[in-house]
């Protein structure tokens, strides 16, 4: 029986100001007799900075470093205005590195030219100004992505993709690393590693994408790689289910040798399987299943403990028949149930009064409306909302909404 928790709406109605550094904050809090760190509630509240097609972060290529720094400290900013507690970074978007890599070039996405040194480094940066915001910074890599176009010409001279062409694969017009391939594996490991050991991040990050998402009429082509480690296995759906997870595997061991104390957490699509396709998936009816379709067994990887968190991007509204948001959160609650695995849900903020979206994101009480309903939930933690310009913009006020109805205080990051 899962376990539920009253929600009291009058508790959502205290609204505290807030400083910009918790330890200072909570220094003076102390000395004042107000709420230390150990008073306040524990609740993960986070954005995703996503800087793949320069989506939040910087704003455009080609700004001055200074102009960088700014816009970065921007969105921390906002973020300790609402009352959130952690971000999540993207530093490795297509196989390229927002910091002086040993093994990938510098991000395209800061200079406009992939290996072009843009003069500082973002994420020591980073990691340095949200900590002195009282913010945790979880580094966000994309493993197997190497470019959103198909050509090799194309990207940096000495980036590894072009000195190891056989590691590449084209699929519907970009390239990515081949997962089925051991050095493949290793190596994007290694690429990931050097920022863990270089830098203080408190966790390390990964989104959706494993296997691509499939392309109607086109092949992922990983025959030589099947034929070659793929035997033994039932059929190439559980060989690609065993490549992603050894990556997931090999990678959480990595990260609590090299830096015990950083989190690793995964944000899957939000459907792991339909119940019409397995007896233990959730009432959805889902055009795509991760398990069956990205190749990655997110429900395994709880129920065998192999992350600290798992991060369902349940980008949906409550009442949607294909996929209900108040079906997804009890499912995944039930999965972390007993565990030890912290469940955190992605929030679709972007959807909230974005054009051509269904009249319930046209509302801007419907992210509210989820927070409410997963104070039902003793296994939600905490909610991470995609992405950090809309917290920003708000265009609708539907984040404002969600601070004063949920984020009355400050929270601390679950432990």
């Amino acid at each position: 029986m899962m376990r539920r928790r009253q929600f009291t709406a009058a508790a959502a109605t205290a609204v505290a100001a807030i400083g910009g550094n918790l330890t200072a904050a909570s220094t003076a809090a102390a000395r004042d007799g107000r709420e230390g760190p150990d008073d306040l509630p524990a609740q993960f509240r986070g954005a995703w900075i996503a800087s793949v097609r320069n989506l939040d972060w910087p704003s455009r290529t080609g700004l001055s470093a200074a102009e960088q720094r700014s816009e970065l400290e921007s969105l921390l900013d906002t973020a300790v205005r609402h009352r959130l507690n952690a971000v999540l970074l993207q530093v490795r978007p297509t196989a390229d590195a927002m910091w002086p890599s040993r093994f990938e070039p510098w991000s395209q996405y800061l200079t406009g030219t992939q290996g072009q040194d843009p003069g500082w480094d973002p994420l020591g940066f980073a990691v340095d100004a949200a900590h002195r915001r009282g913010l945790e910074l979880h580094a966000w890599f994309n493993p197997y992505r190497v470019s959103l176009q198909d050509d090799l010409g194309k990207l940096a001279p000495r980036h590894p993709a072009r000195r190891h062409p056989e590691w590449v694969v084209r699929y519907a017009g970009q390239l990515y690393y081949n997962p089925g391939l051991p050095q493949v594996r290793h190596f994007v490991e290694a690429a990931m590693l050097d920022a863990v050991a270089r830098y203080p991040v408190d966790g390390v990050h990964w989104d959706d994408y494993f296997y691509p998402y499939p392309v109607a009429g086109e092949e992922f082509d990983d025959d030589e790689a099947y034929d070659a480690y793929g035997s033994g296995f039932g059929d190439r759906g559980d060989w690609r289910r065993h490549n992603t997870e050894l990556l997931v595997r090999e990678t959480a061991a990595r990260v609590r040798r090299t830096r015990p104390r950083a989190r690793f957490g995964i944000s899957p699509f939000g459907v792991w399987r339909n119940l019409s396709t397995d007896p233990q998936g959730s009432h959805t009816s889902a055009g795509t299943q991760s398990y069956d379709d990205l190749y990655a067994d997110s429900r395994g990887w709880v129920r065998k403990r192999l992350i600290d968190y798992i991060c369902p991007q349940l980008y949906w509204n409550i009442g949607l028949q294909a996929a209900d948001y108040a079906e997804l959160v009890p499912w995944w609650a039930e999965v972390v149930a007993g565990t030890g695995v912290h469940l955190y849900v992605g929030e679709a903020l972007y959807r909230e009064g974005a054009a051509g979206q269904p009249a319930a994101w046209q509302d801007p009480r419907e992210l509210s409306r989820h927070l409410t309903l997963d104070e039902e939930w003793r296994e939600v933690l905490g909610n991470v909302f995609f992405s950090a310009r809309d917290v920003a913009a708000d265009p609708i006020g539907a984040m404002r909404r969600v601070v004063e109805d949920h984020y009355p205080t400050r929270a601390r990051v679950p432990h």
